[in-house]
């Protein structure tokens, strides 16, 4: 359940920088975790509180790439999405365990 709900929260950010990026001439930067947050208030922040799943990071390599980075609360397992500059999508977990479909990294 812990897993799920970063998930859905990395989708959701995704979403959101869809979202961002229409409002900003289809440009990523400079995107932050911040800003996303004031798009959408339901994207809780990991600087504010990992008791629930939250958005770890927003990095951007160019004006038409990102990663967003959400956590699981219980399990701190990592879910990103990740747009290339072609606007090929990738989903990728890390884990300190085995929490990524029994292994340390996967996609999903």
């Amino acid at each position: 359940a812990y897993d799920a709900s970063a998930k859905e929260l990395a989708r959701t950010a995704e979403t959101t920088a869809e979202t961002y990026a229409t409002d900003h001439e289809g440009k990523y930067t400079p995107m932050t975790a911040a800003e996303l947050h004031s798009y959408e208030t339901g994207l809780k922040l990991c600087t504010e509180s990992e008791a629930n799943a939250c958005l770890e990071s927003v990095t951007n390599q160019g004006a038409e790439t990102y990663t967003v980075t959400a956590k699981a609360a219980n399990s701190k397992d990592k879910f990103s999405i990740t747009r290339a500059a072609g606007g090929e999508i990738s989903r990728a977990c890390s884990s300190t365990g085995t929490g990524c479909a029994g292994s340390t990294s996967s996609s999903w």
